[in-house]
């Protein structure tokens, strides 16, 4: 069976770009640890953005929190990212979300999944970055968390969100995770959130690893 390419299925190289862009032009702050993290995701999606990049197409899957997927691309749109969220949205049939745990809480089975874009199992298939979203239902608590030896950053697209009762992060906000950093996510009891990531690290730590909840604690 012939290999499918990103050329055969030209959404995914839209999106990606999209992403390249979200890196590109998205504020680091005056932080010389966020730009470079920001132009690593950004060289590695350059990387993929080509005909010969091979996809992976699953049938796609769903969960219960995707019933949220529609009012938070509606609000994404009418946001700074909103090209994303269009992006989003013209695959948003095919996306296969998952959890990503062999033990997932029950209060989160009905308030959390991601699907990923890129990296090690696909839909584009990458050994050097790993990109996707995170969706959250309203008033849902992501328990804290942590990846070793793994750069993460999130990027709001729609929604509001605080980690670790730190700040708020509303739409077109960057947060930066460094390698170990254990980060809780509250998300606004009225709107879901919607979250592009991206991770950033060795092939090995991308492509093998596993993530493990702490012990949830009662929404404050």
């Amino acid at each position: 069976m012939t290999q499918a390419r990103i050329a055969d299925d030209p959404n995914w190289q839209y999106l990606l770009r999209e992403f390249y862009e979200l890196y590109r032009f998205l504020p680091s702050g005056g932080s010389e640890v966020i730009r470079r993290h920001q132009r690593g995701v950004r060289e590695a999606v350059s990387r993929l953005m080509k005909p010969n990049t091979p996809l992976r197409l699953d049938p796609p899957e769903g969960k219960p929190v995707a019933a949220h997927l529609r009012r938070a691309l509606d609000e994404a749109r009418q946001e700074r990212t909103g090209a994303v969220a269009r992006a989003i949205d013209a695959l948003s049939d095919r996306l296969i979300w998952r959890y990503g745990y062999e033990k997932l809480p029950k209060a989160l089975e009905r308030s959390y999944a991601y699907a990923e874009f890129a990296g090690p199992n696909g839909p584009v298939i990458s050994s050097e970055v790993v990109l996707g979203v995170v969706l959250f239902a309203p008033g849902c608590t992501y328990p804290a968390h942590a990846h070793d030896d793994i750069e993460e950053s999130y990027v709001c697209l729609s929604g509001a969100v605080s980690e670790n009762h730190l700040g708020v992060w509303a739409p077109g906000s960057l947060i930066f995770n460094p390698p170990g950093h254990s980060h809780r996510i509250t998300v606004s009891d009225r709107e879901p959130a919607l979250l592009a990531y991206a991770w950033f690290g060795p092939q090995a730590s991308l492509a093998g690893q596993k993530m493990v909840l702490g012990k949830a604690r009662r929404k404050e």
